[in-house]
């Protein structure tokens, strides 16, 4: 099956949604408009995560365009005690109806290439959607595929070996399943504490980190995310890779995590050296803990593996942006990567939004004679 759009957004999660919001209120005709999701539903990535992460617990989810988070929230409900995996996508699910953004899924973009001819014809989409292969021809690109489907677990001598379980955040579903059980978890961001508060309160457990984890009394408030924005904006307009948004912030206490700091569960280890059958091992102290299940909160990387034919990535290892919030990709006014660097995050996606929509309909009306909100 073939489609044809002036433009094409791959991701249906804030920042997709968002994009597609603007396009539209900008006057792109919503024939003219293909948005797909490799998910079966609404919420993006926020339908994977585990059922205990409720939204008082998040870096914060900003509204979308036009519709308060608070509205799809029953009477009387504490928001931050409904579970993020629920919460979100019924957001997501109504903003979508209420801004007419009809999302194809389940449709899951696996090479974006340089499109020759045809209608737009500057981009080739191949994908495979429900009823089979799909290829989208789209003069425009807006690239919204966020990280969730690359999750990132470091390489350590002996992991191979290990007899017990290794998991990622990815693979996480609450802290029953390891009641009982010695668990070490990995990393120093705020997944990493949510799962460690939750899993020493029924487990023995320890925690590493590569560098000393930095807390910070300080609210997460739009200033201090637009600071973290603004670091991560400079990187990757020097092509370099985005780094951590945590790096910036900080992790913000909170009760649970002062009363797991009571308990001793945050007493960081260093970063140990190589993984034994039976646990881990400091290499210059030869000192081993045992463990039954090492979890990797270590983060994701971008999910952008569908776009290497376009051969984006530089020699600083990322990819240089440019434009008015380095949502533009370098020598490329038509495709935008939205949830990738400053726009990562839920605020930084929707600031984004405005400015792909407006930068990439003005590259189609200059490129097409004028022609920027149609067919």
């Amino acid at each position: 099956m073939e489609m044809h759009a002036r433009v094409a957004v791959i991701g249906a999660g804030q920042a997709g949604l968002s994009a597609a919001h603007h396009l539209l209120r900008r006057g792109l005709g919503r024939d003219a408009l293909v948005v797909c999701d490799a998910n079966p539903g609404p919420g993006g990535a926020w339908r994977h995560r585990w059922p205990t992460l409720t939204l008082s617990t998040v870096n914060g989810v900003h509204d979308l365009p036009g519709m308060p988070f608070a509205e799809v929230l029953g009477a009387g409900q504490d928001p931050l005690s409904v579970p993020a995996a629920e919460a979100v996508p019924r957001y997501y699910s109504a903003y979508e109806e209420r801004e007419g953004i009809a999302v194809r899924r389940p449709v899951r973009a696996h090479c974006v290439s340089d499109g020759g001819g045809g209608v737009g014809g500057a981009f080739r989409v191949e994908a495979t959607g429900p009823d089979g292969p799909l290829v989208i021809h789209a003069a425009g690109l807006v690239n919204a595929t966020g990280s969730w489907e690359r999750p990132f677990i470091p390489h350590y001598p002996g992991a191979e070996r290990f007899r017990g379980r290794q998991m990622h955040t990815k693979d996480y579903r609450g802290p029953e399943e390891l009641a009982g059980r010695r668990v070490v978890v990995v990393g120093g961001g705020i997944s990493a504490v949510d799962i460690l508060t939750e899993v020493s309160a029924v487990a023995d457990t320890l925690w590493v980190t590569r560098t000393p984890p930095r807390f910070s009394d300080e609210p997460f408030t739009p200033e201090v995310g637009r600071r973290a924005v603004a670091r991560v904006e400079d990187r990757v307009r020097r092509g370099l890779p985005p780094g951590s948004v945590v790096s910036v912030t900080g992790i913000p206490w909170n009760p649970r995590y002062r009363e797991a700091e009571e308990r001793g569960a945050l007493a960081r280890r260093p970063m140990f050296t190589s993984i034994t059958e039976d646990g881990v091992r400091w290499g210059g102290q030869q000192e081993e803990q045992r463990a039954d299940v090492i979890v990797w909160a270590t983060g994701f990387r971008s999910s952008l593996d569908h776009l290497a034919p376009l051969r984006l990535r530089g020699p600083g290892g990322g990819i240089t942006m440019t434009g008015r919030l380095a949502t533009q990709v370098q020598g490329r006014p038509r495709l935008h990567l939205v949830g990738y660097g400053p726009s990562a995050s839920t605020i930084g996606a929707n600031r984004a939004g405005r400015a792909v929509a407006a930068e990439l309909l003005d590259a189609l009306s200059v490129d097409t004679g004028g022609r920027g909100s149609g067919e």
